[in-house]
């Protein structure tokens, strides 16, 4: 039976714990102006210099524990992060000091993985997926559980959850590892053990966007999992949809045309497994790659687009020392983190007291 890249992970890094012995904060301090030859500052500097501390982010511990997050999302309107829950199917509202509390307790939802703020229209895409691992789960019949739910970003109400499954009705096993949204509202999710786009209109009606080899996972994990595949999309200008692969490729979708979609020419590949993406103002993607299966730190990388996303540029521009790293997301005063779930304690059947977002940067 195939397993999912996630448990394969959790199960990888488990063995490389050693490794992770903590979080690597974002090098952005700055030297203070020099002062007078006694070493004293003028009330000014000293003003100026504790304006920047206040403001250089810190590395958040979130105190939500048992919740083991895969991915998450950040509104700056509320200045809060959203996480979902692969233990207990939830998601959960984190402020900037740790603080956490349950927005969305569904049934309907078994593990929640990706997490999307919709701000535009007020609401929170969510990935259902069954790991086999959730308090919701069927243990004997993981990955048969694949959808999207809608929720009311403030209430956490459901405006509508939609079985995937249904829609392909092939049978197979599946597992919607992330999702993006149009500037028009439709949602696109990519499935990780089959090569299928799905589209969701605004009102929760699904269909098949687009199924293609160049999207069948390609990455294999020696003695654990084979044929891994998209693990993160992003919708960017151009009405194009970037997916990221597994194995560290990237494909561009044309909206319009997804008939022509091709593999983007990277100046080297992302690392791999790559884990999540984010979309940032000048229109690159920052993204998380994984260092677990070798125990090494996961990597920040910036792609830069080129001629219309035909062509990228990617470079490294930050480490998290936890090579559990699973998604980036925005965060407070242009900030971005990168989120450590605890996965490993999950798949061991440990308890955690929370988890934790690194600042990391990307330029």
């Amino acid at each position: 039976m195939k397993k999912t890249k996630l448990k394969i992970a959790i199960a990888s890094a488990a063995l490389v714990a050693a490794v992770a012995t903590g979080t690597a904060l974002a090098a952005n301090g700055s030297s203070a102006g020099s002062g007078s030859q006694s070493g004293s500052t003028s009330g000014a500097e000293q003003t100026r210099t504790e304006q920047a501390k206040q403001k250089t982010p810190s590395v958040i511990k979130a105190d939500g524990s048992n919740v083991f997050p895969h991915s998450l999302d950040f509104d700056a309107r509320s200045n809060t992060f959203f996480a979902g829950s692969l233990k207990r199917g939830t998601v959960s509202a984190i402020s900037p000091d740790g603080k956490v509390r349950t927005l969305i307790d569904d049934p309907e939802m078994v593990s929640a993985q990706a997490v999307l703020v919709d701000r535009e229209r007020d609401r929170i895409l969510v990935s259902n997926v069954d790991y086999g691992t959730a308090d919701r789960s069927k243990k004997n019949a993981p990955f048969r559980v694949a959808g999207v739910g809608s929720y009311d970003l403030e209430s956490g109400k459901q405006d509508w959850c939609v079985d995937l499954t249904a829609v392909t009705l092939d049978g197979k096993q599946h597992l919607i590892s992330d999702v993006t949204v149009a500037p028009d509202g439709t949602a696109y999710a990519v499935d990780e053990l089959t090569p299928t786009v799905f589209r969701i209109d605004r009102k929760g009606r699904a269909s098949v966007f687009l199924q293609n080899d160049l999207l069948k996972g390609t990455l294999d994990i020696p003695d654990f999992l084979n044929d891994v595949g998209m693990s993160a999309v992003e919708w960017v200008e151009g009405n194009q949809l970037i997916i990221a692969m597994a194995d560290g490729s990237l494909v561009r979708v044309p909206v319009k045309h997804p008939e022509k979609a091709q593999e983007v020419k990277l100046s080297a590949p992302l690392g791999s497994p790559t884990a999540g993406m984010r979309l940032l103002k000048d229109g690159s993607i920052a993204a998380v790659s994984s260092g677990l299966l070798a125990g090494k730190p996961a990597q920040i990388q910036r792609v830069e687009p080129r001629d219309g996303w035909k062509k990228a540029t990617v470079k490294v521009t930050d480490t998290v020392e936890d090579p559990v790293t699973s998604d980036v997301t925005a965060g407070p005063d242009g900030t971005t983190y990168a989120l450590s779930g605890g996965l490993a304690d999950l798949l061991a059947g440990k308890p955690n007291d929370g988890f934790s977002l690194t600042p990391v940067k990307t330029d």
